[in-house]
């Protein structure tokens, strides 16, 4: 396994961080690591890459113990944080320089990390000059220099704009072809689009781990429907094999059902029994974001 966590909890006073985290990530993985804010997924990050210790549990990155093999784990990781650390002063390329001599790595190692993340084009300029998108583009080079094979990334894609974040995500899947990549995001798209699982943590706690293609092929369907009339809760949940229910707008509601059926004839036939007309009824697959809403709600 490139990535193992057994247990692991941490605390700040108080507060739990993590409580009783287990799970693994098998070489070539792209895992999407999700949760609201603070629920949290930089403290694992942090535990992942030695830069913090856990109260309870164990971790291992490529089979190295981050206790006990820090600098094992540290050679085979590339780590982007969540707040990118750059010193700004320096140019593109004298930074990339001063870490390939960190990582005693070959420096023609620069440019092929300049082509593969798109900084050629400002590679001649300061860091404090560039974009938030393009010091993401140094940080992520930086994290790809010394060709680790585990990649961390807390929030990678931060400050990109549209077309920035097609072709980062290109990147991330393509290094991801030979390397195990671990990484949070609050974009469900972006997972959508890269990951081949989904590990979701809410209140320290682990609520959901699957296969992407496992999620979209749950027996699950929302059905969003405006009738003409307001209709009361009591009322809506009587409509047969309803799961859940939500008031989006005034008379339109978001009603999920766990069935391969086809719900929307049930729905009309309900409008039609109460005396109600449907002025618009769409089938939607339940996406990674309505998941996500649902097992983080409490």
């Amino acid at each position: 396994m490139s990535i193992e966590v057994s247990n692991i909890s941490k605390s700040y006073g108080a507060q739990k961080a993590l409580d009783n985290i287990s799970f693994s990530v098998k070489k070539g993985e792209i895992v999407g690591f999700l949760g609201p804010n603070g629920a949290g997924k930089s403290t694992l990050m942090k535990i992942l890459t030695t830069y913090i210790n856990a109260d309870e549990g164990t971790a291992a990155v490529n089979g190295n113990d981050v206790n006990t093999q820090q600098k094992a784990v540290q050679k085979s990781v590339g780590y982007l944080p969540e707040h990118n650390p750059l010193y700004l002063d320096l140019y593109v390329r004298e930074y990339l320089s001063f870490n390939a001599d960190v990582y005693n790595v070959a420096k023609s190692r620069i440019e092929e990390v300049i082509i593969l993340t798109g900084l050629t084009a400002e590679s001649h300029k300061k860091i404090g000059q560039l974009s938030k998108g393009y010091r993401q583009r140094v940080g992520l080079a930086n994290a790809l220099l010394h060709n680790p094979d585990v990649l961390i990334l807390d929030e990678p894609t931060t400050g990109l704009d549209p077309n920035q974040l097609v072709e980062i995500r290109n990147v991330i899947k393509n290094v991801g072809k030979d390397k195990t990549v671990f990484l949070s995001t609050h974009i469900m798209q972006e997972v959508e689009a890269i990951c081949d699982r989904v590990i979701i943590i809410n209140n320290g706690k682990i609520v959901t781990d699957k296969k992407l293609d496992n999620l979209k092929e749950e027996k699950t369907q929302v059905v969003e429907v405006e009738f003409d009339f307001k209709v009361e809760e009591q009322l809506i949940s009587t409509i047969p094999q309803l799961t859940s229910y939500k008031n989006i707008h005034d008379m339109t509601w978001e009603l999920t059902f766990t069935t391969d059926k086809d719900m929307r004839p049930a729905v009309f036939d309900f409008a039609q029994a109460n005396g109600l007309r449907t002025l618009q009824l769409n089938q939607k697959n339940k996406n990674l974001e309505a998941v996500f809403r649902d097992v983080t709600k409490k």
